[in-house]
């Protein structure tokens, strides 16, 4: 495996691409008893068109998530959750817009339980039996998201802030789109994206690095089958679908959700210093030291719920804040106005400094947890950029970088609101 040192950050990371085409990553960390791997790959609910060995497929929404969910019926009939249990370990998925990731924690018998992860992805077993009798269970998930008001407002925001990029569609899909899902199509997307290829295994923990890689080898042999191509995503205009949207739940006081939309930052170092930047514009704007959140505080606009940041995904990019407030637009307004300001204005140098400084510790202070060290390593190898070097991409950062982050968000035609009011007698009568 090749060696890779960070000595900023006193981290060794090994990596090396089997003949698969595997990626494997190991960060070694001697001495600690828990050990974590995860198993990722580029595929998430956005990508629901592609082509596979010159055939266009496309598929219903939810499908990604619904394959993390099948992916646990084994062949035989094994119940792998419990063979992971009894050797210790937690086992576990995730389904996000734009990867899906398979993991488990350790403390021994690790090789046992890195075994049981490989046979888990990549044994697909899909009956018309277990596909019908799983839309019951994803059914109850997408019922239960529509019943929570967290869930509900983000909806709708994204439905608000996209026009015609497939984050406009919920994770989970509907409960339409999730009935027209069929075994051949699930085979389809496993044989698309669970290609070796397009996929990471990323490991830390005091294990050997070598032996890791080793094992992988070992299960997936040396074939190496190409992955499918994700199909481009439909032309997105620059501007918000809508204003505002508001809905009526069972809340104590409104709930809301506001995004500003930003077109996608691109991918490698070049990519990430935008995105970083906007991290570092975000705090400056609303972050919990701004002048902009201790005055809506102090007014009684928002209140320890609120807060927000940059996000990206596929394609796609936006800056969000959320919270309770009972002037929701009021805060919206606020928010934009001081963008305007900060545009034309700038912040000082000592402040730029400090927000740099505590944006770099956040990140560091992040190292200590395995699960977002593991995360952050596969989601930025999907970028093409190795995030242990970001110290260098923040040290290079500059105020005038963040101008341009105060300008697009001080546009109102980028930005959105949804709210989700209190029932009133009147709803109910």
């Amino acid at each position: 495996m090749e060696r890779h040192d960070y000595p900023a950050l006193a981290e060794t990371l090994y990596t090396a691409t089997l003949p698969s085409g595997l990626r494997v990553m190991v960060l070694p960390r001697k001495g600690f008893t828990k050990k974590l791997a995860y198993l990722v790959t580029d595929f998430g609910s956005v990508h629901t068109s592609f082509t596979l060995e010159g055939q266009t497929h496309t598929v219903p929404a939810g499908i990604a998530h619904y394959l993390e969910h099948k992916l646990f019926d084994m062949p035989d009939g094994r119940d792998i959750s419990e063979e992971f249990a009894e050797l210790g370990a937690i086992v576990n998925a995730f389904t996000s817009y734009d990867m899906t990731a398979y993991y488990f924690s350790c403390t021994e018998s690790f090789e046992k339980c890195l075994q049981l992860l490989l046979e888990l992805v990549y044994t697909p077993h899909f009956t018309e039996e277990s596909v019908r009798k799983e839309q019951g269970i994803i059914d109850q998930e997408i019922g239960m998201n529509l019943d929570a008001p967290d869930s509900v407002v983000f909806d709708e925001l994204m439905v608000s802030l996209f026009q015609a990029h497939p984050i406009r569609v919920p994770i989970l899909g509907t409960k339409e789109t999730i009935r027209r899902i069929t075994p051949q199509m699930l085979y389809d997307i496993h044989r698309a994206f669970y290609a070796p290829g397009n996929m990471w295994l990323c490991v830390t923990g005091d294990v050997d690095p070598e032996e890791v890689a080793a094992q992988a080898d070992r299960f997936l042999g040396p074939d190496r089958r190409e992955p499918g191509i994700k199909a481009p995503y439909p032309t997105e205009p620059d501007t918000r679908a809508r204003e505002i949207v508001r809905s009526s739940m069972e809340v104590a006081m409104p709930n809301f959700s506001m995004g500003i939309k930003f077109p996608f930052p691109g991918t490698g170092p070049e990519g990430i210093r935008r995105e970083m930047a906007a991290e570092i514009a975000t705090e400056a704007l609303f972050g919990e030291s701004s002048e902009l959140y201790l005055k809506l505080y102090d007014e009684g606009l928002i209140d320890s719920s609120f807060g927000g940041g940059f996000e990206t995904v596929d394609g796609c990019a936006m800056l969000l804040c959320s919270g309770d407030s009972n002037a929701p637009t009021a805060v919206r307004d606020a928010v934009i106005a001081q963008a305007a300001r900060l545009a034309r204005e700038g912040i000082p140098e000592e402040y730029f400094r400090r927000l740099l400084r505590s944006a770099m510790g956040r990140r560091i202070r992040g190292l200590d947890s395995f699960d977002s060290t593991v995360f952050r390593l596969c989601a930025y190898a999907m970028t093409d950029f190795d995030y242990l070097t970001f110290p260098e991409v923040f040290q290079k950062l500059t105020r005038e970088d963040l101008q341009p982050i105060f300008t697009r968000a001080a546009d109102p035609e980028h930005c959105a609101i949804s709210i989700i009011d209190p029932i009133t007698k009147e709803d109910n009568t």
